[in-house]
């Protein structure tokens, strides 16, 4: 607790006194211009790979990076799929990124023994979202490290799928009104991969 303590006031002395003016611009009201679906993993922070200003990014963040596909009888997952119903409707972003990641433990988990998942049975019914990625993986002759990387590149492919579900999603996107955006960042190098929509591949941004 002591270093969460420790963290707060080195903001208020430093960060906050630094961009007072953009802080108090967002006390009247937020307009950010992306909506980032990201993994909860501590490792990924949305902020310091994109080197984003706060007000800038509207964020939520599970396991696994997924996306719910639409559905309007069942809500099933509200948290998510409400967060992007409002970024999209209200807030009206300009893009939407699905950011995956390098060793993830969300697409891992994905292959773990029923057991295994016995202490989380709300986690076990979360990853049934990615159930059609392990089925495609499984069918591949493939190493653990060719299984992981290749999982969690697909994962991502298939929430953007899933995104394209959403009625309001796919019309602005259609329009040209909203970028629908697949990241794919190496925890180790730094390196973040973008999909490329036409193409079907992951190219590095440089």
């Amino acid at each position: 607790m002591k270093t969460l303590k420790d963290g707060i006031i080195k903001f208020q002395q430093n960060y906050f006194s630094e961009h007072k003016e953009v802080f108090g611009d967002l006390a009247k009201g937020q307009k950010p211009h992306t909506l980032y679906i990201g993994c909860s993993d501590s490792r990924v922070v949305p902020n310091i790979i994109t080197k984003a200003m706060p007000g800038e990014l509207f964020v939520v963040r599970n396991i696994g990076n997924m996306v719910p596909p639409f559905d309007s009888d069942k809500h099933q997952y509200r948290c998510t799929s409400s967060i992007i119903e409002f970024a999209v409707n209200v807030l009206e972003v300009d893009n939407i990124v699905v950011c995956g990641h390098s060793n993830c433990g969300g697409c891992k988990a994905l292959f773990l023994d029923e057991r295994e998942l016995e202490k989380t049975p709300m986690v076990k019914e979360w990853l049934t979202l990615a159930d059609e990625v392990k089925e495609r993986i499984l069918k591949k002759d493939l190493t653990p490290e060719e299984r992981e990387f290749q999982t969690e590149q697909l994962n991502i492919v298939k929430q953007l799928e899933n995104l394209l579900t959403y009625p309001f999603v796919k019309e602005k996107f259609d329009k040209k009104e909203l970028n629908v955006i697949g990241w794919y960042y190496i925890i180790e190098t730094g390196d973040v991969f973008n999909y490329d929509l036409d193409e079907g591949e992951f190219k590095l941004i440089e």
